[in-house]
């Protein structure tokens, strides 16, 4: 053989040799981590934590007895106006810190698909909403809904026909993460199911985290909501103790914004057994009733108290003269029943 040939047939030896390498290699590899950039296996359609960081973040998700408070997300759609932008900032500031404002634009119609909603829901595990798109059809449009089990319970559709921005307004605002005080005004939302349900909805949306207590100097701001002629408006006020001359002060309301005037338009409810399996809670939440005590309607504990037969012969009473026995008075009941004697007279 010429050297030629026998540095072509060391070649192909090598290059197998090379092969073979690294097919063994990458097959124990696989075997031994088969997801190699991830934490979590899932087996069985159940995720596995393999490091304690991804545990933390699996009992973070989990279902609880008591539910950490409500996140919502507030996104923009493809086509957007100055005044959905200014709007979804100014309601990304009431809602601070239990809120995600996504800068981005996300073509999608919440109402035609709502798969790119319940991705980002469970990405940052939001079950509130808020979408903001303008168009010829329906300018200025916000989409407030909510999730149940990363699913879409229920939106609704407001337009923006009058809108006054936090800068517009002159005056202190509050404190980031105040609770504010809901106020709801109009036969609307007592008679009306759509009305009824967005009540619902932005109770939800407004009413921040859960509290045992709340100092006096705490309530100090009021979101407004006005259901008339059709219209729904939202006023937001800050409330102002003044000294009154006595213990309880004296309250003003200052406007410091932002103000809406909506208009409702297209509405995506639940189910009435979707919906009240949403509100469903679990046993050990339920206050177990409790036997002989009930309450008024303004909150007044009563209790019931079972006692044996008294005998009131035997009461005690104050000693006084008056009230002592005589022996003249002690008749006996065969006395009683004696007919009274009556005298003979002689004929």
């Amino acid at each position: 053989m010429t050297t030629n040939e026998e540095e072509k047939n060391l070649n192909v030896v090598f290059r197998r040799f090379l092969t073979w390498t690294y097919s063994n290699v990458n097959a124990h590899v696989a075997n031994r981590n088969p997801k190699k950039h991830t934490e979590m296996t899932q087996l069985d359609g159940i995720t596995k934590p393999k490091t304690k960081r991804s545990k933390r973040f699996l009992e973070s998700r989990a279902p609880k007895l008591s539910e950490d408070g409500k996140s919502a997300m507030i996104m923009k759609g493809g086509n957007t106006s100055q005044t959905i932008t200014q709007a979804l900032k100014d309601i990304y500031s009431l809602k601070k810190p239990n809120a995600v404002l996504y800068k981005k634009k996300n073509i999608t119609r919440p109402f035609e698909d709502s798969t790119s909603l319940e991705f980002f829901s469970k990405k940052t595990d939001c079950s509130l909403f808020l979408f903001g798109s303008h168009n010829k059809k329906r300018p200025n449009n916000l989409i407030f809904g909510r999730l149940f089990d990363f699913h879409v319970l229920d939106m609704i559709e407001l337009g923006i026909e009058k809108y006054v921005s936090l800068s517009e307004i002159k005056a202190s605002k509050c404190p980031e993460g105040t609770k504010p005080m809901l106020v709801f005004a109009g036969e609307a939302f007592d008679l009306d199911n759509e009305h009824k349900r967005l009540k619902s909805l932005l109770i939800d949306f407004f009413r921040g985290p859960t509290v045992s207590a709340v100092r006096l100097a705490g309530l100090e701001h009021v979101l407004h909501f006005t259901a008339l002629d059709g219209k729904i408006f939202m006023r937001s006020y800050r409330c102002l103790l003044k000294k009154s001359g006595c213990r309880t002060p004296r309250i003003e309301l200052e406007e410091i914004g932002p103000s809406f005037d909506f208009v409702l338009r297209r509405t995506h409810l639940a189910s009435d057994d979707l919906y009240k399996l949403a509100h469903r809670q679990p046993k050990a939440l339920k206050p177990k009733k409790k036997k002989n005590i009930s309450h008024d309607v303004f909150g007044t504990k009563f209790g019931r108290v079972h006692m044996q037969k008294q005998d009131l012969s035997k009461l005690q009473t104050r000693k006084m003269k008056g009230l002592r026995k005589r022996k003249g008075e002690v008749v006996t009941e065969e006395q009683d029943g004696q007919e009274p004697k009556v005298a003979k007279v002689e004929s």
